[in-house]
């Protein structure tokens, strides 16, 4: 007798997710069925800034009607027998809460900090300084230019196949280029193709091909920029993202 051939089942549900307080909030999220409510809010929280201890979770199916308060937050989300397109909708219980009034996405309600130009002159650092120096050093031509071999010493460990995470930011991807690049400017770059459409190009730079990567997929960065390493692709349904 053939064996049947087991498949793996996805018990992940995708919801819509909307807020009571903040009518401009609106995602999705993939959720396990085994997630428990409190796992729910906690993520939720941290996304929309409603304390778990106040948050009211409602389930709403892809109808629009209500189903229920998710009030047992020791409950799995599959006790409620949720489908993809069904709705978590937060109401923030804490009349003091941040995300009540209209705070977040109304910024006429927020007092504006003003200050005096005699006030503003005597600060050591203010912008307006910081023009003035810049404009003078470019006008007497003390501005550093870098050479040909700018952060050259940089790329000594990496090269191209590498996994990378890219700091700020920590996107991801694989190094495709290094090398000097003219059209970005002197000194070295190094070419990535990132793991999602997040770059800018399709490794093409003013005119110029440095490497083949789908569009939006391409970014030249400074090596200084572009950490190499075990940085394997991130799981589109981790449960971290929304």
């Amino acid at each position: 007798m053939a064996s049947a051939l087991q498949l793996p089942v996805d018990d992940s549900v995708l919801f819509q997710v909307t807020h009571a307080n903040i009518k401009s909030f609106s995602t999705e999220l993939r959720l396990s069925l085994q997630t428990t409510i409190e796992s729910v809010k906690e993520k939720l929280w941290r996304k929309c800034g409603t304390s778990v201890a106040s948050m009211l979770l409602q389930l709403f199916d892809d109808s629009g009607s209500k189903i229920c308060d998710l009030t047992d937050d020791s409950r799995p989300l599959g006790f409620f027998s949720p489908h993809d397109g069904y709705r978590l909708h937060i109401v923030d219980l804490d009349p003091s809460s941040v995300t009540s009034g209209g705070w977040l996405e109304d910024t006429s309600l927020v007092e504006k900090y003003t200050i005096s130009e005699e006030a503003y002159d005597k600060l050591d650092n203010n912008f307006r300084k910081f023009k003035e120096k810049m404009a003078s050093q470019h006008a007497t031509g003390t501005q550093n230019k870098l050479s040909d071999n700018y952060m050259e010493d940089l790329c000594a460990d990496i090269k191209v196949g590498d996994r990378c995470q890219i700091e700020p930011g920590e996107k991801r991807g694989v190094v495709k280029f290094v090398g000097k690049a003219e059209t970005a400017g002197p000194g070295y770059w190094v070419g990535i193709q990132y793991d999602e459409p997040l770059g800018k190009h399709d490794g093409t730079v003013k005119g110029k091909r440095y490497f083949d990567c789908p569009p939006q997929h391409g970014a030249l960065l400074r090596p200084d920029k572009v950490k190499v390493g075990d940085f394997p692709e991130r799981d589109p349904f981790d449960e971290e993202e929304i």
